[in-house]
């Protein structure tokens, strides 16, 4: 394990800063206002951009799968991440709206004997985001930027992320896992039409996938969205995906709908969410997931708790049936804690969004304005038992309890921290003879520039 080394040497840190501003203080006012320049051409809006982070994991008692300790009789793992991110984004005004682009790169990093899940020390440094693109600004009188096209290596994000985002695979020999610095798909043509309170998209992906899991993947799709105020929008996507080494994906077409509302005026702080999705791929695949959530925020009370609850299906294979149920859980990504990963250990290493059924509950507390904290318990279960392992008759795979923080320290630095505990039940029991608890923790320090 590497550690991190203090630099002993505060006094003389401070002194030149009081040196600096005494200097400081003495100079004429014109000539401190002075800006620095870039050297780049002005007509140019320059936007410089720096992201890194650090994050230390570990199980107490390792995943289920583990089922036998090693010679030492030790089953913990305990590894490291890291990754940097530098990015510069650039605006060139024309008479009819604007050309943008970006482009950043990633490194990143896993070592301290990491799980096999995680992968095994690895690092790897390439291109990011590299795109181009046009949007009209104010020049069509229909809305700021009604429309919008870029090409190029770029995010894209479905909706809130229930089937898409994740454009860029991480783990293995790119190192890197849980911190999820890639998200640009490897190639993304996007087209929007945004008139006031309508958006329309079309678009096609090309997912940058990790070379030994390569599968090829495709999308094109369509989407739209209409926003009804802040706190209120529906949508409806139909994709169409291709696949070089999934049979079940090459030819795939989904279709999903969702709504995320605040419908009551005298009651802002009610929530309701709601998304479905469909998945057909002629004789092969028909299968189905959805999720209804409802929030309520004490926005009066100390602390302003968030209390929430929400249930999730994906359907699972049923195995007296030629045709596949199993629902196939896509590219979600991950914007809040809890989504679309499941559980800071199920969700995080050894669930996906398929054969599952989950409750959670959760409340959030804001007890500082740079300080967010709370608790999220799930109950996992599988929809068919006997897709979940050959052995299982039980739906009962596990509980867990996570509690989390993220602590700002300043305007540039943001540290969080997870402590989680699972308790494997009949299903996991049966298919794989563990009955231990799980204990999981983080530390995780990002910076941002």
């Amino acid at each position: 394990m590497q550690h991190l080394r203090a630099v002993k040497r505060a006094p003389a840190v401070a002194l030149g800063f009081l040196c600096l501003g005494e200097a400081a203080q003495a100079q004429n006012a014109d000539t401190t206002s002075n800006a620095r320049s870039t050297g780049l051409p002005k007509r140019v809006e320059w936007k410089f951009n720096f992201d890194a982070g650090l994050g230390m994991f570990g199980f107490a008692n390792s995943l289920y799968t583990d089922v036998r300790p090693d010679p030492s009789g030790d089953l913990s793992e305990n590894w490291l991440e890291s990754f940097a991110k530098p990015a510069m984004s650039a605006t060139y005004p024309l008479n009819t709206g604007q050309l943008y682009g970006a482009a950043s790169v990633v490194g990143e990093r896993t070592f301290s004997a990491p799980p096999p899940l995680v992968g095994e020390e690895a690092s790897s440094f390439q291109v990011e985001d590299l795109y181009l693109g046009w949007r009209s600004g104010g020049s069509l009188g229909i809305g700021e930027d009604a429309l919008d096209f870029s090409v190029g290596r770029s995010q894209y994000r479905l909706g809130r992320a229930f089937l898409l985002w994740d454009g860029g695979g991480e783990g293995g020999t790119r190192g890197g896992y849980w911190s999820n610095a890639r998200k640009a798909w490897e190639f993304a043509g996007i087209a929007r039409f945004k008139p006031k309170r309508h958006a329309l998209e079309a678009f096609y992906l090309d997912r940058d996938e990790v070379p030994e899991s390569e599968t090829g993947t495709k999308v094109w799709g369509v989407n739209y969205e209409l926003s009804l105020g802040e706190a209120n929008t529906i949508g409806t996507s139909y994709l169409d995906l291709s696949s070089d080494s999934l049979p079940d994906r090459d030819g795939m077409s989904v279709f999903n709908v969702r709504g995320y509302l605040a419908p009551f005026k005298r009651v802002p702080d009610l929530s309701f969410g709601a998304e479905y999705a469909r998945e057909t791929n002629g004789d092969r695949l028909r299968s189905n997931a959805w999720m209804a959530q409802a929030a309520y925020q004490l926005s009066k009370v100390a602390w302003q708790p968030t209390l929430s609850y929400r249930y999730a299906f994906f359907e699972g294979d049923d195995p007296a049936t030629a045709k596949n149920e199993g629902f196939d859980s896509l590219l979600p990504g991950f914007y809040d804690w809890g989504t679309w990963w499941q559980g800071e250990i199920a969700g995080g290493y050894f669930l996906a969004n398929s054969n599952l059924i989950s409750h959670q509950a959760r409340v959030h507390l804001t007890p500082h304005e740079s300080l967010g904290a709370g608790l999220i318990g799930y109950v996992f279960q599988a929809d068919q038992p006997e897709s979940f392992g050959e052995n299982v008759t039980s739906k009962s795979i596990a509980a867990e309890l996570d509690a989390y923080a993220d602590w700002q320290l300043n305007g540039n630095f943001t540290v969080s921290f997870v402590a989680a505990f699972g308790n494997p039940q009949e299903a996991l029991a049966q298919g794989y003879g563990r009955t231990s608890n799980f204990t999981y923790g983080m530390v995780y320090l990002a910076y941002s520039y």
